[in-house]
Order: structure tokens, then C-alpha cells, then sequence
């Protein structure tokens, strides 16, 4: 696999892009959610190097990626971080890819493969939420109220919101260092870009995007999930014409940390 056009090393590098495994093999591309990075993927997307060429990047404001390309009315919506994703995958020459999203990047995903779905071959959504607050009978999760309070201690403080809402998150009491360290992640972020993501994540509504996806989908929710209830989980399966749900025995909301061998298993028993 080559890349593609004279801005292709420009793009890879915005990213901060990885590839290992094997070069000849089908593409499969790891997404991160919110305050995380490539880094978090570090217990699955090994697991896959012996039989696919392995893509990792980071959304810029995260680990190694150019912040200063950053652009607040670019990523004003989940369709630049989609833009972000397509433009990596043509400087790849990617197609037939197996795309791996976690948390928002599940819709991010979507997004990517309803606007080129020649390129991809199939989703694997974990702990997915194309609406984060309730509307009437859909149960996101979250009254608006509480999204308004989540995003104004974020902004009043981030460092702080970090360390009181990244082990929530988690949701892996009895294991505090998985707490810790997506803690960390959360604090290597850029703080001015995370705001804006977040506001970007918690107030989108993709709902209608999932009827579009056409491509073999995976959905794979925890059975305890304080961002993506299980209620979100069957909607999105019932969404996405033909989509397999698979609930984990896993809790919270970052099973490629609290549970990575769950969560290679159902990838690969999917791609089968």
C-alpha cells in the first residue's frame, strides 16, 4: 500500500498516522474517543498486526498530533473529525477497511462511511451514542441539565473535571489504576481543543445518520455504561439495518482498557 498525492505525507503526519502488521494485508484503523489517544488501543489493536495492516492516528489537540492544525470552524461538528479520517485513509489508498470506533468515535465513523462508503468494508462501534441527552421516547442517557453542568466544570477547570470524571467514566472501581491512566490520557490533552470537542460530542445528534450506513456492523456495548446506556446500544442496532449487538461483561465505558481480550474475541469472531 503506497500513499496517494503529494499531501499525503502532510496528512499522515497531521495525524500523527502509525502503521504496522502486515502490509499486504486488509486495513484495519483504530479510532479513539474523547481525551484519549492511539495510545489507548494499545492492549487491541496488536492483537490484529499478524493479519492486517494496522492503522492508528490521533485527532489533533491528542498525543502526537499537529495541534496547530487545528481549526475551531473545521471541527465546529463530528464531520471534520470524519474529514480527518477520510483524507488519512486516501493518503493511504485505503479501501475495504475495517473501521474499529470507540466512544465518539463510533459516530465519527459512520459519518465517514455513509460520505465514502467504497472505502470501507466494515464498523465496529464500541460503546457508540449518536445522541448523548433524552428526546422524548429516545433515552440518551443525560437530561440537557446535565450535559449543561458537565460542560461548564469542563470549561471552568479541566484538569480538575479530568480527575473527577475520568475514573467515572472508566467505571472499573475496584481496578483504580484503569482510572489513572485514562486520568493521564484526558490530561495530555490540549485543553482548549478538548473543550470544543466536547461540546461537538455531547451536543451531536446523529441519529439519522445510522439508517445511511450500509456497510457489515458490528455494535459491542458494556452491560454498565454511564455515557452509552444499553438502551443507546439497542438503538443504534435497531438503526443500522442488519448490525450485530453484542453485550460485554465488561462495565463502563473503556473495554479496549478493562476488558481487550473481550473485545478482540467479538472483533474477531465478526470479521469471520
Amino acid at each position: 500500500m503506497t500513499t496517494n498525492g503529494p499531501a499525503a505525507p502532510d496528512v499522515l503526519q497531521r495525524n500523527n498516522v502509525r502503521v504496522s502488521g502486515d502490509p499486504d494485508a486488509r486495513v484495519m484503523m483504530f479510532a479513539h474517543g474523547f481525551g484519549c489517544s492511539q495510545e489507548t488501543w494499545g492492549l487491541v489493536a496488536p492483537q490484529f498486526e499478524s493479519d492486517h495492516r494496522v492503522v492508528l492516528f490521533d485527532y489533533i489537540g491528542a498525543g502526537g498530533s499537529d495541534r496547530a492544525a487545528y481549526r475551531r470552524g473545521r471541527y465546529a461538528s463530528l464531520d471534520g473529525y470524519a474529514t480527518d479520517v477520510l483524507e488519512i485513509l486516501e493518503a493511504l489508498d485505503a479501501s475495504d477497511v475495517v473501521f474499529v470506533g470507540h466512544s465518539v468515535s463510533a459516530m465519527v465513523g459512520v459519518l465517514a462511511a455513509n460520505r465514502a462508503p467504497e472505502r470501507f468494508g466494515a464498523l465496529v462501534l464500541i460503546g457508540p451514542s449518536p445522541r448523548y441527552t433524552n428526546d422524548g421516547d429516545y433515552r440518551g442517557g443525560f437530561e440537557p441539565a446535565d450535559i449543561d453542568a458537565l460542560l461548564d466544570s469542563l470549561d471552568a477547570n479541566f484538569v480538575e473535571w479530568s480527575h473527577a470524571t475520568a475514573p467515572l467514566i472508566m467505571g472499573t472501581p475496584d481496578r483504580p489504576e484503569l482510572g489513572d491512566r485514562l486520568t493521564e490520557s484526558f490530561c495530555r490533552y490540549d485543553p482548549s481543543i478538548a473543550r470544543d470537542f466536547a461540546r461537538v460530542t455531547f451536543l451531536s445528534d446523529n441519529r439519522d445518520d445510522l439508517s445511511e450506513v450500509s456497510c457489515s456492523t458490528l455494535v459491542l456495548q458494556c452491560r454498565a455504561d454511564m455515557i452509552a446506556p444499553t438502551d443507546v446500544g439497542d438503538f443504534v442496532h435497531a438503526a443500522i439495518r442488519g448490525s450485530r449487538l453484542r453485550v460485554l461483561n465488561a462495565t463502563g465505558h473503556v473495554p479496549i482498557l478493562s476488558a481487550a481480550a473481550e473485545v478482540v474475541t467479538e472483533i474477531r469472531q465478526f470479521l469471520e
